[in-house]
């Protein structure tokens, strides 16, 4: 299985998604740089890393959605490739219109790191298929803009169609005002487009998948991708 780890200027998640592909799942892995246009059909999935590509000037992601490897992100999610966007990589994939939404600034204008609970809402997607038996995932999110926004007939549509993947939650899994972390609509932590092969989370999954680690939710996110296949 061969996948491809995507890489602007201020990327700083691409490292600990390369280790954990590479070092712990023992996948053939790769860098794409940003400026790559070539057809990215030679790999199984891409990961759009967490960070803040081109310093998330204008809007986080607003400026990335035009590097070149953008349109060949978009051309191989045209095309059925699993993409995964983590973070800045949700933004990313929002702002390139792969995803449904936008994401704002959180209510409360700070940037957030901590750990956070999330329910799994869909298992129907490559990315969520093995947490039938652990809908409820501890996995750590670091963000600025990551309260997510969509217009009711859009969301409307996403609930119908079972796109809304993650929802922040209580430990327990009662979705509250209390465990929204950023001010996101309904809670919102994830969503898939219509054909569910593009995903994009805030949490960090990556952050949360070594074993040398206390908390390794986050492999269920890998593992299923990787079942996938």
């Amino acid at each position: 299985m061969k996948c491809g780890v995507v890489v602007f200027p201020g990327s700083n998640c691409d490292h600990d998604c390369y280790h954990i592909l590479k070092h712990i799942f023992e996948l053939d892995t790769e860098w794409v740089w940003h400026k790559d246009s070539a057809d990215l059909d030679a790999f199984d999935f891409v990961v759009l890393p967490g960070g803040f590509s081109y310093g998330d000037y204008l809007r986080a992601g607003a400026i990335s959605r035009f590097s070149p490897v953008m349109k060949a992100v978009v051309r191989y999610a045209q095309k059925g490739g699993k993409v995964l966007g983590i973070c800045n990589g949700f933004q990313i994939l929002v702002e390139s219109g792969l995803l449904p939404g936008a994401l704002m600034q959180n209510r409360w204008q700070k940037f957030i790191c901590k750990p956070v609970f999330t329910r799994v809402e869909s298992t129907d997607t490559p990315f969520t298929s093995l947490c039938r038996e652990r809908p409820i995932l501890r996995i750590p999110i670091a963000h600025h803009g990551g309260r997510y926004f969509a217009q009711e007939d859009t969301l409307k549509a996403m609930q119908d169609n079972q796109q809304i993947v993650l929802k922040y939650c209580e430990p327990g899994g009662t979705v509250s005002e209390a465990s929204n972390p950023n001010g996101s609509m309904d809670n919102i932590a994830g969503v898939a487009n219509e054909k569910k092969n593009v995903f994009g989370m805030m949490p960090h999954p990556e952050r949360s998948a070594d074993p040398l680690w206390p908390d390794q939710d986050g492999q269920l996110i890998f593992k299923s991708l990787i079942q996938s296949f």
